[in-house]
């Protein structure tokens, strides 16, 4: 059985800007560096938390290109790499695999969506396309499309596809998955409010925005998970249960980019069509902030 791409709390990473807007790359470099300091398992790049969607193609290999270079080799590297184009999405793939990255992180295709069948098609094209492990997001609340259950299963056979960063939200479906490929296919969280009952079931770990701001105790609560020490993760997962919610008030990364900041960081503003909070949302942040000492 093959070993895991990552086991534990990997942070999906956000991409601060400074005040022209353009990527703050000095910036970007404190956050690895902080992020790894406090035993962050993995640095996804370039996902939605990224905000790669707003991306030159530049800008896109730019920040991956420098991501890999800043964690040398000290944590994985995974690269989000996905696209609603198939050829894009090879494309991109293939370069994130030449500068370095340990893997691709590979988005089911929006807008104009497919078919399960096509889904089948289009990530098979695109894992068969590099040499480095791929692991599919299923997101449908952003995609308008979920990927069933028996396509998962036919994926499982890719060589290239190791595991999911399943965001769902139903439990449901995390423990059919689960149930009929966990032998073969590794699970993530692609939820923070959900950890711990999808590492119950035996999930990997997660794939994590709450990882920005308390990365220390987002990855202890995986490691416990990961020791069957469910006692503790769960005090672990309520203690922040706030602060996720607080977190995902807003279409993400706006909170997580409004925390950091407030904790003095300093990552700029989203890029539009994202915008900055109503005060209402950031009162409720900064608050659930406070409680913790967070700000």
């Amino acid at each position: 059985m093959r070993k895991p791409l990552f086991k534990g709390a990997g942070v999906a990473i956000i991409t601060p800007f400074d005040s022209n807007g353009d990527i703050y790359y000095e910036r970007f470099g404190q956050l690895i560096d902080y992020q790894i300091q406090n035993c962050t398992d993995a640095i996804i790049v370039c996902g939605t938390t990224g905000e790669a969607s707003t991306m030159t193609n530049d800008e896109h290999l730019n920040t991956i290109s420098y991501c890999i270079e800043k964690v040398n080799h000290r944590v994985p590297v995974i690269a989000g790499t996905g696209s609603n184009d198939t050829a894009y999405a090879i494309w991109l793939s293939q370069r994130a695999e030449a500068l370095g990255a340990d893997g691709v992180l590979l988005v089911s295709p929006y807008y104009n969506k497919t078919t399960q069948r096509g889904l089948v098609k289009h990530f098979s094209a695109i894992a068969d396309s590099i040499h480095i492990p791929a692991i599919l997001y299923n997101i449908p609340g952003r995609t308008g499309l979920n990927i069933d259950i028996s396509t998962m299963k036919e994926l499982t056979h890719v060589e290239n596809i190791w595991g999911v960063k399943e965001a769902s939200g139903n439990i449901s479906y995390v423990a059919k998955l689960i149930a009929e490929c966990g032998d073969k296919f590794d699970v993530y969280s692609g939820n923070d409010d959900m950890i711990l009952p999808v590492m119950s079931l035996g999930g990997k770990g997660v794939i994590s925005v709450l990882s920005h701001i308390v990365p220390y105790e987002t990855h202890r609560m995986v490691k416990e998970c990961l020791k069957n020490n469910f006692v503790e993760a769960t005090q672990i997962q309520l203690t922040y249960l706030e602060l996720i919610n607080a977190l995902f008030c807003e279409v993400n990364p706006i909170p997580v980019k409004a925390a950091l900041n407030l904790m003095g960081f300093e990552v700029g503003h989203c890029r539009l069509p994202l915008c900055d909070m109503t005060p209402e949302h950031e009162f409720m942040l900064k608050n659930a902030m406070m409680k913790l000492g967070l700000c």
